[in-house]
């Protein structure tokens, strides 16, 4: 008797990890991808502007946060003010 042979699978395809947007909608003038996240580590500090209405965000980061926290955070302070 003959062993039977082994099915091999084919080897995995590797996901392409895709950057993290830095623009977004504003939330003021509601136009997309006009809001540009500019963030300073070193002074661990990120700013958000929007180019059309020029209505802008700062706040305080740390060393894990991405654009989308820095985001996350002026749609959170324009709720509270609301």
């Amino acid at each position: 008797m003959g062993r039977r042979k082994a099915k091999r699978e084919a080897p995995q395809k590797k996901k392409a990890i895709l950057p993290m947007d830095i623009q977004f909608t504003c939330p003021f003038c509601n136009h997309e991808k006009s809001c540009e996240v500019k963030m300073d580590k070193h002074r661990k500090t990120a700013k958000i502007s929007c180019q059309i209405c020029l209505e802008d965000f700062q706040t305080n980061i740390n060393i894990l946060s991405e654009p989308i926290d820095v985001y996350n955070d002026w749609i959170d302070a324009c709720d509270a003010i609301n």
